[in-house]
């Protein structure tokens, strides 16, 4: 089975140390389940990771799929002028998926070398001491039902891929879970993250789908969209939903969940 890996991740860049620096030690929870899918993935033996990020150029009526041989993380908007890693980019099998989908799903192709902190907080964290290729993907306006489909007609053309894939989805839950919380409180932040990883780890796909999208506007969230693409490209596969950990020491909702096959 060419995809042996899977997980949900948040991308707070106050996990990594250089940022977060004494507010790092607030998500020991979640840096800890972090590490522990770092262990899994290098255990897998994955070649390429496809991470879906809520902040790269989100189109209206398009999916976007970023098509480089390199890229490069820079976080240096948050202060960090230490982390300039580099990642290969899997063009042969982007220049497939585009090519097979060219008909069936609304996708274009970019190709912008510097990744979002979505995508490159998730992959400093997971990929340590790795040297794996990446193909970033960002999600669009489109409905959730249309979201889900786009991850079926994914999983169609990774499950004939010829190497080892990894798909990673990159999202934070509510922002609005605590009085202090960035976007301000709302009594449905907590609600919304108990509710989606409910839905996830029963595997609930369509109730997952039929979220009414006032109450997710409402929650304040960037990581429903990325986790109806991977439960897509999932939904055909054997694998069990297990929660790592969840906390939200700043207001807004961590959570680490892995599908284990």
């Amino acid at each position: 089975m060419p995809i042996v890996f899977s997980a949900f991740v948040p991308h707070s860049p106050l996990l990594i140390k250089e940022i977060g620096k004494v507010n790092s030690e607030k998500l020991a929870a979640t840096d800890s389940a972090l590490a522990k899918l770092a262990s899994g993935l290098e255990q897998s033996r994955a070649q390429t990771v496809l991470i879906i990020s809520p902040h790269g150029p989100v189109k209206t009526g398009f999916f976007t799929m970023n098509l480089r041989p390199d890229f490069k993380t820079d976080l240096e908007e948050f202060g960090d002028f230490s982390n300039k890693q580099k990642w290969t980019g899997n063009i042969g099998l982007a220049y497939r998926i585009r090519e097979r989908l060219e008909t069936s799903a609304p996708l274009q192709l970019l190709s912008e070398e510097r990744l979002d902190y979505g995508a490159s907080v998730p992959l400093i964290k997971l990929t340590v001491n790795q040297t794996l290729s990446i193909i970033p993907l960002y999600y669009s306006g489109l409905s959730f039902e249309a979201h889900f489909k786009f991850g079926t007609l994914l999983n169609r053309e990774l499950m004939v891929s010829k190497e080892n894939i990894a798909v990673v989805a990159s999202g934070d839950l509510s922002h609005r879970v605590t009085k202090d919380a960035p976007a301000g409180y709302s009594p449905k932040g907590k609600k919304f993250d108990q509710k989606v990883i409910d839905l996830i780890l029963k595997n609930k796909n369509q109730d997952l789908i039929g979220l009414d999208p006032e109450f997710v506007r409402e929650a304040g969230e960037c990581g429903l969209r990325s986790l109806l693409i991977l439960a897509g490209i999932l939904d055909r596969v054997n694998c069990q939903a297990q929660l790592l950990s969840y906390e939200a020491p700043f207001g807004v909702g961590y959570a680490v969940i892995q599908f284990r096959f």
